[in-house]
């Protein structure tokens, strides 16, 4: 009976769902906020993330006449191909560091599956089916509902929907997982959930001023597009725009987030334009909310990205999937939904074409794991922290890199380096007091903050184009598109903006929060 109900469960998430609400309490009256004081002079600005957007296959829709409003946008304003997303490149750091304007090692959140090491249990939240099976329901849905935003995130960072409330900007989240604000909300959570979870039927979160999150919040009470994944979907995020906008209530600031293009590229690859035709749907309909498409030009400013690149896997499996267990078959590995076993000696969480190793044995060290792992060609390199720095080993290249923060070298992001060592494994071209990246683009940042992001002794691997980490029971991409790892082929991804001729002084996904704050607050 459980494990059916537990596909039930499941079957709704990713096809059908039911009707829920959510109920908005006013600001904890112990910490009064401030008023709003925004004025109509201010700009709007609505941020839409569209999950695995990517360069060539957004101009291909555009010239196969599939996505026009997209291409209005794109028409309308600045584009470029070399926004820098953070690392790992999966959905939950990058939509962390969007909101904070930080990398893990302030935000905290390492990837979509790692391992704690305070609590000795892996956290997952939601990296297919069969992990999800193994490691709990009840944990996933605990995880992604309460918390990832109200545990997990480092309260030492601010959300720019905290710093927007703080100085007076409404703001609004719609569909976003990552939200939090200053607003106490009620999250409402049917009862086919509960029975399969054994979460409560209210959970108590915080969140902006207008939260919306499928059928556990919804700003539009007749909005009933929640059939396909219990409305986390591009048309109910779509409908909730809509209807701000025809109410003329969209707030200073709004996240909205179409995760369905996602799909079709991780089963067919970067160069489907399915999930791009759908998603330019949606838009267009939020666009004809409008008298006129150039009407929506005039107040707002419009910032359209993706989130990470998906690059080609391999068809071959055997050839493709990298299955760290079977390379270090000798030891002892935490098995999945397993509690930590004195035998135990390592855990291994892989977060597609990238993995984090857990060591969890003293006598197992660090360097002579990373020479293990050094044997796979297929990996691209293998890092590890220790009290010198950053170390970083390949395959294909002798010695190894060592840095740390400050120094005499200043990357082109004008950040302070201190570098020894073979600086082309990170493909890092050194010349006098100069750092520039070629394909790892910011790399020294983006792997110090998932080395500074946890606790605990652990190696940070990542995989050569073409190739993918597979663990117990992670999903695989063979044949189709992956992400995760820090390469370009990963890491830079589109972005439009229309409205506003501000440049961005760094083209990083990390930068995005300040310069938002600057529209609006100027």
């Amino acid at each position: 009976m459980i494990k059916r109900l537990v596909f039930i469960f499941f079957f709704l998430i990713f096809t059908i769902g039911c009707t829920g609400s959510s109920q908005v309490s006013p600001p904890d009256t112990k910490n009064p906020l401030p008023l709003q004081t925004g004025s109509q002079s201010n700009k709007k600005v609505i941020l839409l993330v569209i999950d695995s957007l990517m360069d060539k296959s957004l101009n291909k829709a555009i010239d196969d006449g599939k996505a026009p409003a997209l291409e209005f946008f794109k028409k309308n304003g600045q584009y470029s191909t070399d926004l820098v997303s953070s690392y790992p490149t999966m959905s939950v750091t990058i939509d962390s560091s969007l909101i904070t304007g930080t990398y893990p090692d302030q935000h905290k959140i390492p990837g979509l599956v790692w391992f704690d090491d305070e609590k000795k249990r892996i956290i997952t939240y939601g990296n297919g089916f069969f992990e999800i099976l193994k490691l709990g329901v009840s944990d996933f849905a605990r995880n992604g509902l309460y918390a990832y935003n109200n545990q997990d995130l480092s309260s030492k960072v601010k959300t720019i929907h905290e710093d927007l409330d703080n100085a007076g900007f409404q703001t609004a989240s719609i569909n976003a997982l990552i939200y939090r604000g200053n607003y106490p909300h009620t999250l409402k959570v049917p009862d086919f959930i509960s029975a399969v979870t054994k979460l409560p039927d209210e959970i108590q979160t915080k969140g902006p001023e207008t939260l919306s999150l499928g059928l556990f919040s919804k700003v539009n009470q007749e909005n009933n597009h929640i059939v396909n994944r219990i409305g986390l979907n591009d048309t109910f995020a779509a409908e909730e725009l809509t209807y701000l906008l025809k109410n003329n209530t969209l707030p200073f600031f709004t996240i909205l987030y179409f995760p369905e293009n996602d799909f079709p590229v991780h089963r067919k690859g970067p160069s489907t334009i399915k999930g791009i035709e759908d998603a330019d749907k949606q838009l267009q309909h939020v666009l004809n909310s409008f008298p006129d498409w150039n009407d929506a030009l005039d107040d707002i400013v419009w910032v359209i990205m993706g989130d990470s690149n998906q690059s080609t896997v391999k068809s071959n499996k055997k050839e493709a999937l990298i299955d760290l267990r079977k390379e270090l078959s000798e030891y002892n590995i935490l098995e999945l939904g397993e509690a930590v076993r004195a035998k135990d000696e390592m855990v291994i969480t892989a977060n597609e074409r990238m993995a984090y190793l857990y060591l969890l044995k003293e006598d197992i060290q660090l360097g002579e794991m990373a020479k293990e792992l050094q044997k796979e060609s297929r990996i691209a390199w293998i890092a590890w922290k220790d009290k010198e720095g950053i170390k970083v080993i390949s395959p294909d290249h002798q010695g190894e890199l060592s840095f740390q923060p400050g120094g005499p070298y200043k990357d082109q992001y004008h950040q302070s380096w201190s570098v020894k060592g073979n600086s082309d494994i990170l493909d890092m071209k050194m010349k006098e007091n100069t750092i520039n990246f070629e394909n790892y683009p910011d790399a020294l940042a983006r792997l110090y903050g998932a080395a500074e992001s946890q606790k605990g002794r652990f190696l940070i691997t990542d995989a050569k184009p073409g190739y993918e980490f597979i663990g117990e029971s992670s999903p695989e991409h063979s044949g189709g598109g992956a992400h995760g790892s820090m390469h370009k082929a990963d890491s830079s991804v589109p972005i439009i903006v229309s409205g506003t001729d501000k440049s961005i002084k760094n083209l990083r996904i990390v930068d995005l929060k300040d310069w938002i704050m600057e529209i609006i607050q100027r």
